[in-house]
């Protein structure tokens, strides 16, 4: 390894398994002290164990490198200052910080619980929030920084997920704005989509809404194959965009697994129409709609033909 991170210090949550754990790992042969963040919990957020990030740090060490583990929570304000305070009590510093953690609760949006909806926002899009305002605090005093948001497929629209697809691309706008908020102090902010057969993507709860929206007709994002990906072809992207190599990547977000990775576009205008009368009106819009804006529009969830 080049040790590109030496001096530095990471936080990752989440990462007692999974893509954390391989990130994790990777800042630390990189040179980086890492505080390994897992409370241990459920793939639905239940539950506590101190074991998977306890491990992780025992894997780093054994390997020559330095680390300290933290079991709070990213779901409350408390949590995400706590695990800030971790790295600069145990390290003095705090350099990059790769919000991973997550939860799952699946159900058809007009099943799902309040408690379902609140539980996967609370972990994910607030998670990303609450660890963020402490580090950019420091980010901002010492002007320099990066952070890497973890975000889904899913948030382009999945079967079954409304909670998880709003937070995953809540997070999107998150990044968007942070590294907006924090570019001219020297600090980054990027976000992944990965593609990893995880327990969480390969959970009996992802499997069934994979297998829904395919029986459905429904596009949406694809599991065949994704027990071949593992976590640490994700990894290398996550750990790179904390390099000074990476100082002018601000603002994006990449899909990324296996042998590839792709740069996902910004959202932008494509078509516009306009009336000279300054305000449409409803019949306006009738007459030129169709053939201007919803030329070619696909509709991802069309009625079913009537089975005979």
């Amino acid at each position: 390894m080049a040790q590109r991170l030496n001096g530095r210090v990471a936080i990752v949550t989440g990462a007692g398994r999974g893509i954390g754990r391989a990130e994790a790992l990777l800042f630390a042969s990189e040179g980086a002290r890492v505080v390994v963040n897992d409370p241990g919990v459920n793939p639905d957020g239940t539950g506590h164990d101190d074991g998977p990030a306890a491990k992780v740090v025992a894997e780093i060490k054994a390997a020559g490198g330095e680390a300290v583990a933290n079991f709070d929570t990213v779901a409350t304000m408390e949590g995400g200052e706590n695990i800030v305070k971790t790295a600069l009590d145990s390290f003095g510093r705090l350099d990059i910080l790769v919000n991973n953690a997550g939860i799952l609760r699946d159900r058809m949006v007009f099943n799902m619980t309040e408690e379902e909806w609140d539980a996967v926002i609370a972990v994910h899009l607030k998670g990303h929030f609450t660890t963020t305002r402490f580090a950019t605090q420091v980010m901002r005093q010492q002007r320099s920084g990066r952070i890497i948001n973890t975000s889904s497929e899913s948030g382009l629209g999945n079967m079954g997920q409304a909670n998880y697809s709003a937070a995953k691309e809540g997070i999107v706008g998150l990044t968007r704005t942070v590294a907006r908020d924090m570019g001219k102090y020297g600090v980054t902010c990027n976000a992944i989509r990965p593609r990893a057969g995880t327990r969480l993507v390969l959970s009996p709860e992802m499997m069934e809404a994979a297998e829904r929206a395919k029986a459905a007709g429904i596009s949406g994002p694809q599991l065949d194959g994704m027990a071949e990906l593992t976590p640490e072809q994700v990894a290398p992207l996550v750990v790179y965009l904390s390099t000074d190599e990476a100082a002018g990547v601000n603002g994006y977000d990449f899909l990324v697994g296996g042998g590839y990775v792709s740069l996902m576009s910004q959202p932008e205008e494509i078509r516009t129409i306009w009336t000279s009368e300054g305000t449409w009106t409803v019949d306006e819009l009738a007459r030129k709609f169709p053939n201007s804006l919803g030329r070619g529009l696909v509709n991802p969830a069309p009625i079913p033909a009537a089975q005979g």
